[in-house]
């Protein structure tokens, strides 16, 4: 049954998920679960671990920054699942849980020995979500999905880049990412079903659909207009002025949602004859007149260097932003007053600075209770506590090999 244990913070404490993920997109699904409290119960391959363990450097100690970035608030355990008797173990910790997650290959699970019988007679209660890459239907059904690829064959890295370069794909791993917000998402509506019917049920989301369903407005474009979308660099296909512009020294990024703010940026700029231009009376006047208005703000900017125009431009209430570097982001102001980074102290780390938790609760604070795992670092008590071993029979698993 789903665990009774309640843990001092989170709106998900007591319950209980058993990870079978690595990489990204799994990872990053199950933090967010223990951000808010959940008892996450990591399963990894004994000896080696998450493959990211070993994505670096740069490492911390002996920890790869990659993995310590995607893994805390997590407990260990590792578990040979090619082994009948590691496949017992896992059945016995589905059986004390609320949720399964996995990004295995199709078929897998069932090889193991779990079918879709044995999950509905033994854990009626238990949320099973899958991440696969494409899903187990139409010609690339079973096939792995990577995130850079599935950038590429979505058509987002073909709306990304400059108007007149290459294709580019995101700077971070953005399908994985947005993968597993979607899967975190959908648990959580699961677990508010099975909370009015009392039944676990399975969620299964793809690498393929998500990337598809990122294009958002520019799928939109295409499915309603017809027409190809194109590259705008970093402008927008349904907006203008909103984009990067260089200033005398520095650049910023203007984003001018209305034509009210298009006249207070003319205003600001010196330039109110442009109010009054037929080419950028509205914005879709402006998005077909895009390369002249653009033009006139970048000669307008080059003027003063990128310090000036913001404190000039926020002054006046028009939406924009200085262009930072990663490390300039991570040490604002801003984000420090939000907690967007936070120390925290690991076995063989030290101390570590990590991404903060971007949400909170009134009620049920979120927070860190637990550093990312040493490899197997929960093996014991878990299996003591959850599969009722002994120090007998967990010394002779781990002897043979089976943890």
């Amino acid at each position: 049954m789903p665990s009774k244990e309640i843990s001092r913070r989170g709106p998900l404490s007591g319950i209980r998920v058993i990870d079978l993920t690595r990489i990204l997109a799994g990872p990053f699904c199950t933090m967010n679960l223990g951000d808010m409290g959940a008892e996450i119960i990591k399963i990894e391959q004994p000896g080696k671990g998450d493959d990211t363990r070993s994505w670096g450097p740069p490492f911390a100690g002996d920890q790869a920054a990659y993995f310590l970035g995607i893994n805390r608030n997590k407990k260990s355990v590792t578990l040979n699942l090619k082994d009948k008797r590691g496949q017992k173990i896992l059945g016995d910790l589905l059986k004390n849980a609320d949720i399964l997650i996995e990004n295995f290959k199709t078929g897998t699970i069932k090889a193991w020995g779990f079918s879709e019988e044995w999950f509905k007679s033994k854990t009626p209660q238990l949320i099973r979500c899958s991440i696969t890459g494409y899903g187990d239907k139409g010609p690339k059904a079973g096939m792995p999905g990577y995130d850079f690829l599935l950038q590429a064959e979505s058509g987002l890295m073909s709306v990304t880049g400059e108007e007149n370069g290459g294709p580019q794909k995101l700077g971070v791993a953005i399908v994985d990412v947005c993968t597993g917000q979607y899967a975190a998402m959908c648990i959580l509506a699961a677990l508010n079903a099975r909370r009015n019917n009392g039944k676990g049920q399975r969620v299964d989301l793809s690498l393929f659909n998500t990337s598809l369903s990122m294009l958002i407005n520019v799928a939109s474009n295409y499915l309603i207009g017809e027409e190809n979308p194109a590259r705008y660099g970093n402008g927008h296909p349904n907006i203008v002025p909103y984009r990067d512009f260089p200033c005398n020294t520095g650049e910023i990024a203007i984003a001018v949602g209305n034509d009210m703010q298009f006249e207070k940026l003319a205003i600001a700029l010196d330039h109110p004859e442009w109010v009054a231009d037929k080419r950028f009376l509205k914005n879709s006047d402006r998005v077909k007149h895009r390369e002249e208005c653009d033009g006139v703000i970048r000669a307008a900017l080059s003027s003063q260097n990128a310090d000036y125009w913001i404190d000039l431009l926020q002054r006046d209430g028009i939406p924009c932003s200085k262009i930072n570097s990663v490390d300039d982001a991570l040490e604002s102001e801003q984000a420090n007053e939000n907690n967007m980074v936070l120390k925290i102290d690991h076995l063989t780390s030290g101390t570590i600075r990590t991404l903060g938790i971007p949400y909170s609760f009134s009620e049920t604070p979120v927070g860190v209770d637990l550093p990312p795992p040493i490899l197997g670092g929960h093996t014991k008590e878990i299996l003591k506590s959850l599969v009722n071993l002994d120090d007998k029979q967990i010394d002779e698993l781990s002897i043979e090999g089976v943890i």
